[in-house]
């Protein structure tokens, strides 16, 4: 029993989905208006954590055949066969996206619920199926799938949208290629394996490091912006330290462009993200 737990964690990306959940709560910190109710956050956050659990799903259901020409993926339970694929899992991925949609409409509004069916489509469709195996580019559209969750959070107060959450969707949306790109620097075998295009397996290490840095310079400089729109000292200190460091190591990879490097930035987007969504998070909570 335990071990099929474990295996359905890895299967539904319960990991990913608990920071994508995070994200939407960070659109509700930083919107302003009346808030929801205690009640409503939680069905919102459970509607975005499951459909972010079903994309991850269906992620894996698609790409079995490439996993299992990496290291990193080789491993999964549809890889080892310890999970079938079969229409029982699309079945059951759907119905887990349709009642993610109806809890986030009966929570919050129609506009939050299409939201989050968005970050799924992304993320399931957009990503794994059209780009994945087609282009480079592929993480970059794929980053949209966490943008959509902090505006789910943001329409759940105020369905047009106010600047800050804006911004801070932005800012996710150019959080992912350098978090990701970061890890395929490492895994850069694996990928050109299994003839996935990433962009540190289609151009030479330092120009990837490069881009990298770049990605991260605009983001951590846009991720300070929210300041100009309500927000606090709480939320400047978590942005502005996180960053920081996350462009340090950037830096540390453009000047040294190797698989260790690489990793360390990886674990620093990891660390600028979760002090930029707690910031978000602490400093509306605070101020209230």
């Amino acid at each position: 029993m335990k071990n099929t737990l474990a295996l359905l964690y890895s299967v539904f990306k319960l990991r990913i989905g608990m920071a994508i959940m995070l994200t939407a709560l960070a659109g509700v910190a930083v919107t302003p208006g009346s808030g929801p109710g205690a009640w409503q956050v939680v069905i919102l956050a459970l509607a975005v954590l499951m459909s972010s659990a079903s994309a991850g799903a269906f992620n894996q259901y698609v790409e079995r055949d490439l996993d299992a020409h990496m290291q990193r993926t080789r491993n999964r339970p549809f890889v080892t066969g310890r999970f079938t694929a079969g229409g029982y899992w699309l079945a059951g991925i759907g119905l887990l996206l349709a009642v993610a949609i109806a809890g986030a409409a009966l929570a919050a509004n129609v506009v939050a619920a299409f939201y989050v069916f968005l970050g799924a489509f992304v993320y399931g469709v957009v990503y794994t199926v059209w780009l994945k195996r087609r282009t480079w580019l592929n993480i970059v559209f794929g980053g949209l799938a966490g943008s959509f969750a902090v505006l789910a959070g943001a329409a759940a107060v105020d369905p047009g949208l106010a600047p800050a959450p804006i911004i801070l969707a932005v800012v996710l949306f150019l959080w992912t290629p350098p978090h990701f790109w970061s890890l395929a620097f490492k895994y850069r075998d694996d990928y050109a394996a299994a003839g996935v295009p990433m962009l540190p397996n289609v151009v030479s290490g330092p120009l990837a490091a490069r881009v990298i840095l770049a990605h991260t310079l605009l983001l951590v400089g846009l991720s300070l912006l929210p300041v100009a729109y309500g927000l606090g000292w709480i939320y400047l200190l978590g942005a502005a330290s996180g960053g920081a460091y996350f462009v340090m190591t950037s830096i540390r990879l453009v000047r040294d462009p190797t698989p260790k490097a690489a990793m360390s930035n990886f674990h620093a987007s990891l660390l600028q993200l979760s002090l930029l969504l707690a910031g978000a998070i602490l400093d509306s909570w605070i101020a209230g």
